[in-house]
């Protein structure tokens, strides 16, 4: 046919042929498919990857081959209506999504000329959206549970507050576990992840679809609840959320029993942000915690006065040290064999300048719980052995110690430098603590002790009766002293069981060579009571309040060998 064409011509004409079968061939290698359409939607051309993915027969892809038919064709393969992604404002392009019935995703990129043609682009992009999800997912669920975390929680809260500004109201449960840590530290932190996995689970199974169960962390867990009347359906929720996580766990073969408290929160009345409703449901949950755990309460607007209050309680007591306000009176421990002062114990108290005499019972909790009580334990441990060294050699100092300066590990040291630094002996120390401080890490416990006791320095343990399991303290430690709470001193006198234990506690003790001192001595008919059952000492109000360190020695005079002074005793 183009044999009449001259030499140029053809060899232009091969030129253009070779080059068509190049672009062909290129077309053809594309990872995407391509398709070209004219103005009037009549196809252009087509390469196989764009027949392939959108499972067309050949002859749709030949040119002249109308859109409408190739829509026709592909209408039945989509699970829903396309999505829109944008369009770059650059180029023009736009890029739209299609959703397919087999699972596939495919994005096509649509160029539209001047003259009305336009080009397309079509990719897979399934296994990127895939990897685009999964990784989405991790970052807004925890991977442990693969509940939501605390973003997803805000999220779902500012949802909820912006129905609540219409009229919804939703409730929010926060709730942590009561008895996880001992889980952790007897079983291992395996097992603290799978009772992690399991309460995930209840909770799941405690909720409606339409609820959002979260992990905040830790053994911490929320959920959100909405569309049903509040407080109603939150109680409801409440109790059945109390209930399951009560019922025992079986991690390898041994029963775990946690149970949980919960504190509730409703939007809009208790918060009209996230974070202020989260800080309302956490007081509430520190209510119910306070309140005996394995319950729930809902917030009160008191809570957040005592929150305050606790606030400001605590940064005075952050600045109390440094400023001075700590100071120790000593009340005398009598020896009943010969009415002599034997001991006295330092009692710890604060003269807060506006305040004025601050509780103990305020104080030292908190002192306690935030760690406070460690450099406040050593200023004690120094004062009282400064102030014992202008005593008579024969009368020890007495020091309560808490469980956490135990713990934290530097009573050992606190106690070494307050004995090196006033020149005290170490025979005149005495150190109490409770049954509490034994309760966790016993061993560990035992072990400063027996240190303490190297040193010379004599242990005694307070309030005894009123702990835990005492005798089989006694049988792990040899105690100097047993101090029998004041709590039974008061009813020996009518109530039978209460000198019982009085009687037994003292028989204990002299089959354990330890010494007995009871708290609490407040009349002579007390003092008869506790004297006729052999008790070592006696301790309380009918021999001296507690007195400040300068009138200690005079106390120790006119307690010598004498009768309890009038003016200290109490009907």
């Amino acid at each position: 046919m183009h044999r009449d064409l001259p030499p140029q011509e053809l060899l232009r004409l091969a030129s253009l042929e070779r080059e068509n079968a190049l672009l062909r061939a290129a077309l053809e290698r594309l990872p995407q498919g391509m398709c070209m359409f004219d103005a009037a939607d009549r196809l252009l051309l087509a390469n196989r990857r764009y027949l392939e993915l959108w499972q067309l027969p050949p002859e749709l892809g030949r040119p002249g081959t109308p859109f409408s038919a190739i829509r026709a064709a592909t209408r039945g393969q989509e699970t829903a209506a396309s999505r829109e992604r944008g369009q770059d404002a650059g180029t023009g392009t736009r890029l739209r999504e299609w959703a397919m019935d087999d699972g596939r995703t495919i994005e096509v990129a649509v160029s539209r000329e001047a003259d009305g043609s336009c080009v397309a682009l079509h990719e897979d992009v399934t296994e990127q959206r895939r990897a685009h999800s999964h990784i989405e997912h991790q970052a807004r669920h925890d991977p442990l549970t693969g509940l939501p975390h605390r973003a997803a929680l805000v999220e779902e809260l500012q949802r909820q507050l912006a129905r609540g500004a219409r009229g919804g109201e939703a409730a929010l449960l926060c709730l942590d576990l009561d008895r996880f840590k001992p889980v952790n530290d007897s079983l291992g932190h395996a097992a603290g992840d799978e009772v992690l996995r399991v309460v995930a689970a209840r909770l799941r199974q405690c909720v409606r679809q339409s609820d959002l169960v979260a992990r905040l962390g830790g053994d911490e867990f929320a959920v959100v609840q909405a569309g049903v009347d509040q407080p109603v359906a939150s109680t409801a929720l409440a109790r059945r959320i109390v209930a399951a996580l009560a019922q025992p766990i079986d991690i390898d073969g041994h029963p775990v029993h946690i149970g949980s408290s919960i504190g509730i929160a409703v939007a809009p009345f208790d918060g009209a942000d996230p974070d202020r409703l989260l800080r309302s449901a956490d007081l509430a949950l520190y209510r119910a915690k306070e309140d005996g755990r394995g319950t729930f309460r809902y917030f009160e607007p008191e809570m957040d006065a005592r929150v305050q209050a606790r606030r400001g309680l605590e940064a005075d007591l952050r600045r109390a040290l440094d400023a001075g306000e700590f100071e120790l009176a000593y009340q005398p421990q009598v020896a009943l064999d010969g009415r002599r002062v034997s001991g006295v114990e330092a009692l710890l108290r604060w003269r807060h300048p506006a305040r004025g005499g601050v509780s103990p019972a305020d104080f030292i909790p908190l002192a306690e719980e935030t760690g406070l009580i460690v450099p406040i334990g050593r200023w004690v441990l120094q004062r009282a052995c400064a102030d014992a060294c202008a005593w008579p050699a024969d009368v020890r100092v007495a020091v309560n110690v808490s469980a956490v300066q135990l713990r934290r590990g530097s009573l050992l040291q606190d106690v070494e430098a307050a004995l090196a630094d006033s020149g005290l002996p170490p025979q005149r120390l005495e150190i109490e603590i409770t049954e509490s401080a034994m309760l966790h890490d016993t061993q560990g416990v035992i072990g400063t002790l027996a240190a303490l006791r190297a040193l010379g320095v004599q242990v005694a343990m307070d309030d005894f009766g009123t702990g835990y399991s005492s005798l089989s303290y006694l049988r792990s430690f040899p105690f100097d002293r047993i101090k029998i709470d004041r709590s039974f001193v008061a009813d020996a006198a009518h109530d039978p069981e209460a000198l019982s234990i009085i009687r037994a506690v003292t028989g204990l003790g002299r089959s354990l060579r330890m010494a007995t001192t009871v708290e609490g001595v407040e009349t002579a008919e007390q003092l008869r009571i506790v004297s006729a059952e052999g008790c070592s000492e006696v301790q309380g109000y009918l021999f001296s309040k507690p007195r400040p360190a300068a009138e200690v020695p005079g106390l120790i005079e006119r307690l010598a060998g004498g009768a309890p002074p009038a003016e200290e005793r109490r009907a």
